[in-house]
């Protein structure tokens, strides 16, 4: 009898270090959405201020050279709008100013490319927004 309560608590306690780990991969998920979420949230915001500023369009490209993603190269947009946004994005984990990206290509096709980086991950992420801007 002494035996079988010992099996008993031994499954009990193995089936609480379970929820255990899946409540502490469920919080690192949810993290990963909100902060995909305010990506996306800040890509659709600068897009939007382009529609109504697009006769001035060309001041929103924000660091629009070659590069990888997350690491761009270029010039930093000096559009009064561009500065407030990236001063935003900033709430994102590791989103500095040279990361986040903004190319104005043909017929004003419009790439908003955000990149962040949490403490526990090894490599940046990104969202990229694509828009015709008319």
């Amino acid at each position: 009898m002494l035996l079988e309560g010992l099996i008993a608590i031994l499954i009990f306690s193995m089936g609480i270090l379970a929820i255990v780990g899946m409540q502490a991969v469920a919080i690192k998920n949810s993290t990963d959405a909100k902060y995909r979420a305010d990506a996306s949230y800040f890509a659709n915001q600068i897009i939007g201020q382009m529609w109504a500023d697009r006769f001035n369009l060309a001041s929103y490209a924000n660091y629009a050279g070659a590069g990888t993603t997350c690491s761009p190269t270029g010039a930093a947009s000096g559009n009064v709008n561009v500065t407030n946004w990236l001063t935003a994005v900033a709430s994102l984990p590791s989103a500095l100013a040279n990361k986040q990206q903004i190319v104005i290509g043909a017929n004003n096709l419009v790439t908003v490319t955000i990149c962040w980086q949490a403490p526990q991950d090894n490599a940046p992420h990104n969202f990229v927004a694509t828009a015709q801007i008319n």
